[in-house]
């Protein structure tokens, strides 16, 4: 099958890659770029463990094509990091043991950090109702809100 190149701009930088029509942005990432970051749990669009920020809105990547990311801003897991300091998110799940297998963490992440972006100062209510769309089989969704809670104390304190 022919393959398209595409031109996006994936976690700040200018990326080139081909892809056939037919392969999700999930495959993308993981198969092609090599960013394994972001998890396949159930592949049509029910679970969030693939989700990256696209134009600034969080899609799950296995029901968007790879030739959809032409000319798009994508974050993925391993752009929310700076450097080697793990962004508050990053580093409140592992205080709060947020995680366990780690299939849906990288989803959890990406949605809380948009989150974040847009209500700093999100309450328990918002949290769970923004991140209603990330299943979690291990951990339970205690522990994950509470991080995202302690991330967004540390973030506002830190302006």
């Amino acid at each position: 099958m022919a393959r398209t190149h595409v031109t996006t701009r994936l976690n700040g930088v200018r990326t080139d890659f081909l892809c056939e029509p037919r392969q999700s942005l999930l495959e993308v990432l993981r198969d092609e770029i090599g960013l394994t970051g972001t998890k396949e749990g159930c592949n049509n669009g029910n679970c969030g463990a693939c989700a990256v920020q696209m134009n600034g809105r969080v899609v799950n990547s296995c029901c968007v094509l790879g030739v959809e990311a032409q000319d798009a801003d994508i974050t993925t897991i391993e752009g929310i990091a700076e450097g080697d300091q793990l962004h508050p998110l990053q580093q409140a799940f592992l205080e709060e043991a947020a995680l366990q297998c780690g299939v849906c963490t990288p989803g959890f992440i990406v949605s809380a950090r948009a989150l974040l972006e847009k209500e700093p100062d999100a309450d328990e209510q918002r949290i769970r109702f923004w991140l209603a769309g990330n299943l979690c089989r291990c951990t339970g969704y205690d522990k994950i809100v509470r991080a995202v809670q302690k991330a967004s104390e540390q973030m506002q304190e830190a302006k």
